[in-house]
């Protein structure tokens, strides 16, 4: 990495530092983003390309790391009934104590995931009711949550992971969001790759044609905007072998005006 380079990491780190947990899940995580009612919102679009990925029999393991969790817990949701173990990490404390807060069940939290869990389950075909199961489910696996920075080859604390690696890494909206440029965006795919073991499997979730975001009122956090044929071509480069791609393309009331975003993409790969 050139002195250019990490400039650029180091201004896109000073960004964060502003970013709000509690704001960014209002923007993306109610409606209609996130309309349970609706064939063509975006949230359970994702939600259902993550239970096909964990379902088709193929991404097994013990433990599965999600890489730049955010304040999030939507992609782990499916994932968390395949792995005994998940490790969840973000570059911020504000958003690991948001995540410690649902995880501690003590009402510290700035989302109610309950719409998220039941419609996950009516996915796996049960009663929205078991939601309680998979809530429970969720808070046994949580091993921890930890610091990580993608823009490191070491991008974990040498002791966060068994040496063995990772079975199954999932990241979503989290590289393109926290990268410089195209070539920083690759170089944090092949970083977090490291965490994986060979015939490990990649889950990647990510915007289209985004340019900013916001991270919070007045917070306009910059994005690299990525077409499909980078994607795939990013992920060649690091390492990976695509072995699906899907696109969501946003209708026009999903565009909300806290980013530009015009599509989402979803990445099923393995290490190779």
């Amino acid at each position: 990495m050139g002195l250019g380079a990490e400039n650029g990491v180091a201004a896109m780190a000073a960004c964060y530092q502003r970013f709000d947990p509690a704001a960014y899940l209002q923007y993306n995580y109610t409606p209609p983003r996130a309309d349970f009612e609706r064939k063509d919102s975006i949230v359970p679009w994702k939600l259902a390309c993550l239970h096909r990925a964990f379902t088709e029999g193929d991404v097994s393991g013990e433990l599965l790391v999600d890489i730049g969790s955010g304040p999030t817990l939507y992609q782990v949701l499916s994932g968390c009934e395949v792995f005994n173990k998940v490790l969840l990490t973000d570059f911020l404390e504000v958003n690991r104590q948001e995540l410690r807060g649902w995880l501690q069940d003590e009402g510290g939290c700035s989302l109610d995931w309950t719409p998220f869990l039941q419609h996950v389950c009516k996915l796996e075909g049960r009663r929205p009711s078991a939601w309680t199961e998979k809530a429970a489910k969720l808070r046994q696996v949580i091993m921890d949550i930890v610091h990580i920075d993608v823009h490191c080859p070491q991008p974990l604390a040498l002791d966060a992971l068994p040496s063995a690696g990772a079975d199954c890494l999932v990241s979503c909206f989290c590289l393109e969001s926290v990268s410089p440029d195209l070539a920083a965006f690759t170089r944090a795919l092949g970083n977090i790759g490291r965490l994986l073991r060979p015939g490990g499997h990649l889950l990647l979730i990510g915007a289209l044609g985004e340019s900013y975001y916001f991270g919070g009122p007045g917070v306009k956090i910059p994005v690299v905007p990525l077409n499909e044929a980078q994607v795939c071509a990013s992920l060649k480069e690091s390492g990976y072998t695509l072995i699906r791609l899907e696109v969501y393309t946003l209708p026009q009331d999903m565009r909300v005006g806290v980013d530009d975003v015009s599509g989402v993409f979803f990445v099923k790969a393995m290490k190779e």
